[in-house]
């Protein structure tokens, strides 16, 4: 365990940590408040994909920009400037709520402006990792970050349901506009050597070169894929759908926020587990990672009693954490540091492209068909989708490089 926790003896990595941390802290509220603000401003879960669509969309379009920026700039200042920015929206969403002003509208510019602010953090911040610890100790930092975003997320979730219950989803968001705060100090006392401060000249160039790095994987381009689709289906279905059958069927937002706590619960075992487990097959142990995530549409569709979903989410909740640290761990042991902002940025587009779609056409489906059909269609679009990603051999064949030679560390000593 000591050997696992090593990353936090390095400076940059421990700032960068306590600010994922408390930015993260907020974050757990805001998706249970917003739900919340949305149902009880409107009453439509329609309203409420349309509101989280406006979010995704400037991430999805201002993703290659954000990832150029952070190759190009110094990752920790386009981290700050981020966050600054998505807590200044985030403090105007909150007035807007406490004060009984919000209309719909400005739910989705805000929205928007969170969105695009999201879009330069979320390469800058993948992408700095490997600048903060040596090479050797880049699964324990991954384990480890993830590890403290997901703890975070069980105090957050519940609180955020608890605060929502209790009092309004205004002073949750609040709260949240207060983390980002504080996660800009953190990551603005960072000291990364200059050296590591990439310039570009050309915006294009750069671009191409960051798409040469990604296509020229095949692992990486299939897994890709197969995640723009299981994300449109899964969160759409569970971020418009799962606050609606909570109010309808299970308790409402109190309960909500503590299915939330579980599915985290089960994403911080894990990460305990995996700053130990070294499979040698890392995207092998990562698919397979995947195949329990159905369980939680399936729970759904019936649905299930709060307690059996909540276990559902718990076993899901660790099947995410084996993908997402051993796919962090696979793109920064395969990818070029000086590149590995732009490829984030490839690998979050194509990621995420299609998450506004299933904003909203998830409601539509379901006004359709019914929640139950919605949810059994979307277990069984994740199985395909991750079962086909299992054919191609790179997929099941790439293995964990733990020592790197001489002419790599200096390489990367030298970005």
């Amino acid at each position: 365990m000591r050997e696992a926790l090593a990353a936090l003896r390095e400076r940059e990595f421990r700032l960068l940590f306590g600010a994922r941390v408390t930015s993260f802290l907020g974050n757990a509220m805001a998706p249970v408040a917003l739900a919340f603000a949305v149902l009880d401003l409107t009453g439509s879960k329609s309203d409420l994909g349309f509101v989280l669509a406006a979010r995704q969309v400037p991430q999805v379009v201002f993703l290659l920009v954000g990832g150029v920026w952070a190759d190009r700039l110094p990752r920790h200042h386009v981290m700050v400037a981020s966050n600054l920015a998505s807590g200044a929206s985030q403090t105007t969403l909150a007035t807007l709520l406490l004060s009984g002003h919000a209309s719909l509208w400005q739910l989705l510019v805000l929205a928007c402006v969170n969105g695009t602010s999201t879009a330069f953090f979320f390469p800058a911040t993948t992408g700095i990792v490997p600048q903060t610890v040596p090479p050797t100790l880049l699964q324990g930092a991954n384990a480890l970050l993830r590890l403290g975003m997901n703890a975070t997320y069980i105090a957050g979730a519940a609180l955020g349901g608890v605060i929502v219950g209790v009092s309004s989803p205004g002073l949750a968001i609040a709260v949240d506009a207060g983390t980002f705060f504080a996660a800009a100090a953190l990551v603005g006392a960072m000291r990364l050597p200059r050296a590591l401060r990439l310039a570009g000249s050309n915006m294009l160039a750069e671009l191409r070169e960051g798409w040469h790095e990604f296509r020229s994987r095949a692992w990486l381009s299939a897994i890709v894929l197969q995640f723009g689709f299981v994300n449109a289906a899964e969160i759409g279905a569970l971020s418009t759908l799962g606050p609606v059958v909570a109010k309808e069927r299970l308790g409402g937002a109190a309960v909500w926020g503590g299915l939330i706590a579980c599915e985290s619960a089960g994403l911080i075992l894990t990460g305990l587990v995996m700053l130990r487990l070294r499979p040698r097959r890392i995207l092998l142990a990562a698919t397979l990672g995947v195949l329990v995530v159905p369980l939680v549409q399936f729970a759904f569709a019936v649905p299930l009693s709060a307690p059996l979903i909540a276990a559902t989410m718990f076993v899901a909740g660790a099947g995410i954490e084996v993908f997402g640290i051993l796919w962090d761990t696979a793109m920064q042991q395969e990818i070029p540091p000086e590149k590995l902002s732009r490829v984030y940025s490839y690998d979050a587009l194509g990621s995420w492209i299609l998450m506004p779609l299933g904003y909203v056409v998830v409601p539509v489906i379901a006004n359709a068909v019914g929640n139950r059909a919605t949810f059994l269609g979307v277990g069984v679009l994740i199985l395909v989708c991750t079962l086909a990603v299992l054919l191609v051999g790179d997929v099941r064949n790439l293995e964990r490089r733990d020592v790197v030679s001489a002419p790599d560390a200096e390489g990367v000593a030298a970005v």
